[in-house]
C-alpha cells in the first residue's frame, strides 16, 4: 500500500482526469508497494470458506483432499487477471463488462449482470453465517449477552464503519486483519507439525497425491466451489482495482507508445498484487485444512450448528494448550470479521453501479453513486443478519452459499473469455498460453457446476 495513498481524496475515482496520470513502478519494490485489491480479496476469501467450510473438510475427509485445495487456490487466478487487465486497459468497471455480454436484457442490463445480482443476494447466506461465527466468538469472551444480541451489536458495528468506508480506509483494515489471521493461522498450522499425534509428513505427502475419498467428486467439486477465490470475489476485484487507481493511472486508451507502455506496467502490478494475495490466502487456507485434517479428523470432531466455534478452538487447544484457544478467539474474529466487512464494502459498490447501469444516475454523478452505496450497505448488513434469525444453522448457510456462488463461476468465466477476444485491446491482450488456459479454466468451471447439477438431481453418482 503507498504511503501516499492514504492522505490521498480522489473526487471520483471512476472518472478519468489528466493529473490521475502516473508512471507505473518498475522495481518489485515499488510494485509491492502498489498492491492491495488482492488483499481485500484476501480479507473476504479466508473468512468465508477456510476457518469454517476448508477446516470441516479436513475433519471429515483427513488430508486426502490437500491436492485439491492447492489446484482450487491456483487455476481461479487466471480468470481474476484477465478480467483485470480488461479493467485497466478500458476503466471499465466489473459489470459494466459484463453488460457487454450478448443475450436478453431487461432495464438496459443483461441477463449476466441480472443472474450476478440474483445470486450475491442468494449468497448472503455466507455473510449471516460469519456474523453468527463472530457472535459465538464474542459470546465466549461476555458470556452475559447472548449470540443473538451479538449478532445485532456486530451489525450495527459494521454499520458505522462501512457507511463512511473510503477505500484507503477499507484497504487499510483489510490489510491488518489479513496480516493478524494469516499469522496466527500459519504459527497453529507450524505448532502442529511438532505434534505426531495429528501430523506425520508422510500424511502430509498422501494428501499432495490424487487421492478421492467416499462420495470423492461430490467432495471434490464442494472443495473447487469453496475454495479460492469465489464468483463473488471474482466480480469484486475490477472494483477494487479501479478504487485503488489502476484504470485512472493508465488513462484513457489512445494510440502511443505512452499508453500501451502504462497499461502494460499497471497490469504487472496488478500480476504481482494477484500473486502476492493468491501466496497469501493459499498459506491460509492450507493451514485451515491441516488444522482440521490433523486434529478434528482424529478427534472424530465436526463443526456443526451453535458448537461450531467451541469445536473449532479445539484444533488449537489441543496443540498449544490454554494460550492456543485466546490465539484461536483473536484469529476467529479477524477471519470472520474480514469477510463480512471486504464483502459488504465491496457488494454495495457493485450494486450501485448496477443501479448506474439501469439508469438510475449517471457515470459522472459520483455524490449519486455514493448514496446508492449508503444505501446498499445498510441492506447488504442487515439482511445476513435476518437470514441467520431465520435459520440459526452457520455451517449450512455457508454451504448453501458456496454452492449457489459456484453455479456463477463458468457464467463469469465465459464471460471473461468473451471479453478477451471481443472487448479487450489487442495491444495489451494476454499471450496465447495465457488464453488457452482461460479458456480451460472456463470448461473446467463449467464440467464441475453441471456434474454438481446432475448429482444433485440424481442423474450422476458421486
Amino acid at each position: 500500500m503507498n504511503a501516499s495513498d492514504k492522505g490521498a481524496v480522489v473526487a471520483d475515482p471512476y472518472s478519468y482526469a489528466a493529473a490521475s496520470i502516473e508512471e507505473p513502478p518498475q522495481s518489485l519494490r515499488g510494485m509491492l508497494r502498489r498492491i492491495g485489491p488482492g488483499l481485500l480479496l484476501t480479507a473476504a476469501i479466508v473468512g468465508t470458506g477456510e476457518l469454517i467450510a476448508t477446516t470441516r473438510l479436513g475433519a471429515e475427509v483427513g488430508y486426502v483432499m490437500l491436492w485439491a485445495i492447492l489446484f482450487s487456490c491456483v487455476v481461479k487466478t487466471i480468470v481474476q487477471a484477465v478480467w483485470g487487465r480488461y479493467t485497466i486497459a478500458t476503466g471499465e468497471t466489473g459489470l459494466q463488462a459484463l453488460n457487454h455480454f450478448p443475450g436478453p436484457r431487461a432495464l438496459n442490463v443483461n441477463w449476466v449482470v441480472w443472474t450476478w445480482g440474483v445470486i450475491i443476494l442468494i449468497s448472503l447466506t455466507l455473510i449471516g453465517a460469519m456474523y453468527a461465527g463472530l457472535a459465538q466468538v464474542m459470546a465466549q469472551f461476555i458470556p452475559g449477552v447472548s449470540i443473538d444480541a451479538w449478532v445485532v451489536i456486530l451489525t450495527g458495528v459494521t454499520l458505522a464503519v462501512l457507511l463512511k468506508g473510503s477505500y484507503q480506509r477499507v484497504e487499510f483494515l483489510a490489510v491488518w486483519m489479513v496480516v493478524v489471521f494469516t499469522l496466527m493461522t500459519v504459527f497453529a498450522a507450524a505448532v502442529l507439525t511438532s505434534n505426531p499425534a495429528y501430523f506425520t509428513w508422510g500424511r502430509m505427502a498422501e494428501g499432495l497425491t490424487f487421492g478421492l475419498p467416499e462420495k470423492g467428486l461430490t467432495v471434490a467439486i464442494a472443495v473447487f466451489g469453496i475454495t479460492g477465490v469465489n464468483a463473488g470475489e471474482l466480480s469484486a476485484y475490477p472494483y477494487w482495482c479501479v478504487e485503488k487507481g489502476y484504470a485512472r493511472f493508465t488513462g484513457p486508451r489512445e494510440d502511443s507508445e505512452a499508453w500501451r507502455r502504462r497499461a502494460r506496467g499497471w497490469i504487472r502490478v496488478m500480476h504481482c498484487d494477484i500473486l502476492v494475495s493468491m501466496v497469501v490466502y493459499t498459506l491460509a487456507t492450507v493451514a485451515f485444512y491441516m488444522l482440521g485434517a490433523g486434529v478434528l479428523h482424529t478427534l472424530g470432531q465436526v463443526p456443526n450448528g451453535n458448537e461450531m466455534i467451541t469445536v473449532l478452538s479445539r484444533m488449537y487447544t489441543e496443540t498449544m494448550g490454554p494460550f492456543g484457544l485466546v490465539l484461536f478467539y483473536v484469529g476467529a474474529i479477524a477471519v470472520l470479521y474480514s469477510t463480512v466487512f471486504a464483502a459488504t464494502a465491496a457488494n454495495s459498490r457493485i450494486f450501485a453501479d448496477m443501479m448506474r447501469l439501469m439508469g438510475r444516475f449517471r457515470a459522472d454523478d459520483y455524490p449519486a453513486r455514493l448514496r446508492y452505496q449508503r444505501w446498499f450497505v445498510v441492506a447488504l448488513t442487515v439482511i445476513p443478519c435476518l437470514v441467520y434469525f431465520a435459520t440459526g444453522e452457520p455451517v449450512q448457510m455457508i454451504k448453501f452459499g458456496g454452492v449457489v456462488l459456484g453455479l456463477m463461476l463458468p457464467v463469469l468465466a465465459f464471460a471473461v473469455v468473451y471479453l478477451r477476444h471481443r472487448k479487450l485491446p489487442p495491444e495489451v491482450a494476454p499471450s496465447r498460453a495465457a488464453t488457452l488456459l482461460l479458456w480451460l479454466v472456463a470448461f473446467l468451471m463449467l464440467v464441475t457446476m453441471v456434474a454438481f447439477v446432475l448429482m444433485q438431481l440424481g442423474i450422476l453418482k458421486a
